[in-house]
């Protein structure tokens, strides 16, 4: 739905570019405020004419901030604020205790006779 709302934002966009350059000028802007006849024209003339390109860029103008409006809410709500710096630990636990590593390497492992870690030797009738 957000892509579907992008896409009719973005030619809504163009179109409403395309209506805003096909349209004539009106004569005023900036120079009509050093005075002159286009000033008073401005303030107390009549209305001009509605043309179709004038309700164009309206449709399109209200279409485009509509969507515009729409689309952001649609976005803020979509992302959930997450933390940077947090990582999330893994889903599984390993499932048995690790064993203690020895400096050669090799895990620890049960061994019966001396403590350095080779077996007794058998011994009959002790």
């Amino acid at each position: 739905m957000y892509a579907f709302l992008l896409t009719i934002l973005v030619l809504d966009g163009i179109f409403l570019g395309i209506v805003i350059l096909l349209q004539s000028g009106k004569g005023g802007g900036l120079a009509a405020v050093g005075g002159g006849a286009a000033m008073t024209e401005g303030l107390l003339g009549g209305r001009q004419a509605t043309t179709v390109l004038t309700r164009a860029t309206w449709a399109a103008g209200t279409t485009f901030m509509v969507l515009a409006f729409v689309l952001s809410i649609m976005s803020s709500r979509a992302q959930q604020p997450e933390s940077v710096i947090q990582v999330q630990a893994p889903a599984t636990a390993p499932s048995s205790t690790p064993q203690p590593l020895l400096p050669g390497g090799a895990a620890e492992t049960p061994t019966t006779g001396t403590e350095s870690g080779t077996p007794a030797p058998d011994q009959p009738g002790s």
